[in-house]
């Protein structure tokens, strides 16, 4: 690794800049506070892309990195039937077009061809122009090939998350999937309103790639290796499930289930000020193939 690449990596990881989102409003519940960190290895192996993941010397945090040659992920050690899956990420700024920093759930490689997923993207971006998250659910093969309906969800946060590491979650239980930032939700899908929802073991993973055919503007930007290398930092990795489905949940709310009053007051704020596109209002998308999207209407 060259000099120039070890300094963007220790900048990454170690500069934070502090900036306050004054207007958030809190949730009144933390799932995050529930959880404890752990170190990388203790949860996490390398998947692939070796030679491009940097651990920190105390293993709590790891850097990606994607140039002209790969890219990197990492995956979980275990399985879950349902859990808490979060990390804290801080993404690069500049020109990062078609660059797709990744933190999901899958089981594609046990069900391929008919897998299930629950993403957190951060899409790259052109210098002036706001990273986009992309959340979105896959079930039972709708994400791949030929039958692809996606359950997109996006949003242009309210603060930079090039500036400072942000904790980004994913909260499944057997009755809902809660999308978290920073303990704020932002989307709630509901396992009593959706017609199809992941109910097999799957795993979680972290990545880097280039996804320069639909990532930034519908691939209108593309992935410029002038600007390599591209980076990310993952820290704070929180991780709680369960691979036994009748095994107790990480609660979403004080109550357990469902979302707090509180907790719906911050998802509406976060979804009014900050979501751009939402798949259910997407009337070039054929509707009988989201049913639930009439009963959210």
């Amino acid at each position: 690794m060259t000099m120039s690449i070890v300094a963007a990596v220790l900048l990454l990881l170690l500069v934070v800049h502090p900036r306050a989102a004054a207007s958030q409003p809190s949730p009144g519940y933390f799932p995050s506070s529930t959880v404890r960190p752990m170190a990388f290895s203790d949860g996490y192996d390398n998947l692939w892309g070796p030679q491009h993941q940097t651990l920190s010397q105390d293993r709590m945090a790891l850097t990606l990195l994607m140039d002209r040659t790969s890219g990197s992920g990492f995956k979980s050690k275990r399985s879950y039937r349902n859990g808490y899956f979060g990390v804290s990420i801080k993404v690069q700024p500049g020109y990062t077009a078609g660059v797709n920093t990744a933190f999901y759930l899958s089981n594609n490689e046990l069900y391929p061809g008919r897998h299930d997923e629950i993403d957190m993207e951060l899409l790259g971006t052109v210098p002036g122009e706001p990273y986009t998250l992309q959340t979105n659910v896959y079930v039972r093969g709708t994400g791949d090939g030929a039958r692809l309906v996606g359950r997109e969800m996006r949003f242009h946060l309210w603060f930079d998350p090039a500036a400072d590491f942000h904790h980004y979650a994913i909260l499944w239980n057997p009755d809902q999937i809660v999308f978290l930032v920073d303990d704020v939700p932002i989307r709630r899908y509901a396992a009593a309103s959706a017609p199809f929802f992941p109910d097999r073991q799957m795993w979680a993973y972290g990545s880097i790639w280039d996804a320069s055919d639909w990532a930034t503007d519908g691939g209108r930007y593309r992935a410029d290796y002038r600007y390599q290398p591209f980076l990310a930092g993952f820290r704070g990795f929180r991780t709680a499930g369960c691979e036994d489905a009748q095994c107790r949940p990480v609660p979403a709310s004080p109550a357990g289930a469902g979302l707090s009053v509180q907790q719906r007051d911050a998802m509406r704020w976060a979804q009014q000020t900050s979501m751009v596109y939402y798949y259910c209002q997407d009337y070039t998308k054929d509707r009988s193939l989201y049913p639930e999207c009439s009963l959210a209407s």
